[in-house]
């Protein structure tokens, strides 16, 4: 039986064909990250990479699809070793930090960068390297009750003022639901070519296109 049965079903052979030969580097194994790069490879895209350079905490259990066993283990080698337990499907965990120096080598390669760095110093750089290097770049972010996925022609890099999030408040229905809307942005980008950008709050439980996209 293909492991990938129901998804072919809603999509079709061409889309399915499409999603497992481009390239992809998620920056960051974080909430978004590492369930963003799950969802992806159970959709049907077999060339993925991902980097980063933190261990798993207990305090990530709640929102990142890690276990108690992992804790101290470094997420991207975790996470690499966890989604080829499930579908045999080899994905590169590259446990660094990714600097200026070293960002344009990193993401060499890349058809689709998806940035979901949780510091305004390193989504400047992922920002910035795609720019110089003409690489599709996708910025998936939340603040507090806010989720946004915004392309890089249009992304602002948030201000770096309170840039220590591993403590702020996070519910995980609105790392799903975000994680949810950025998968279908990806999956219509591999198969179209479009950018579409949208903002997600939830206080009101809306999905809209972003406000970056007016005008």
């Amino acid at each position: 039986m293909d492991p990938l049965f129901h998804e072919r079903l809603y999509r079709s052979d061409d889309v399915m064909t499409r999603l497992r030969h481009l390239p992809v580097t998620v920056c960051g194994a974080g909430a978004l990250g590492a369930n963003l790069t799950e969802t992806l490879l159970r959709q049907g895209f077999y060339r993925l990479t991902v980097i980063d350079r933190d261990r798993v905490e207990e305090r990530n259990l709640s929102t990142q699809p890690y276990f108690r066993g992992d804790i101290g283990a470094q997420k991207a080698k975790i996470l690499a070793n966890s989604l080829y337990r499930a579908l045999g499907v080899p994905v590169v965990g590259k446990a660094e930090e990714l600097t200026p120096t070293n960002a344009a080598k990193l993401l060499d390669g890349s058809g689709l960068v998806v940035d979901t760095f949780d510091n305004s110093v390193a989504r400047r750089t992922v920002t910035d390297t795609c720019a110089e290097k003409h690489l599709p770049c996708l910025h998936v972010g939340l603040a507090d009750r806010y989720g946004e996925i915004v392309w890089n022609e249009r992304y602002r890099v948030p201000s770096d003022a309170h840039d220590d999030l591993c403590d702020y408040p996070l519910a995980r229905n609105l790392v799903t639901l975000t994680v949810s809307v950025a998968a279908e942005v990806i999956v219509r980008f591999a198969a179209t070519g479009r950018q579409e950008d949208y903002a997600i709050t939830w206080e009101d439980f809306v999905i809209r296109p972003h406000p970056a996209t007016a005008g």
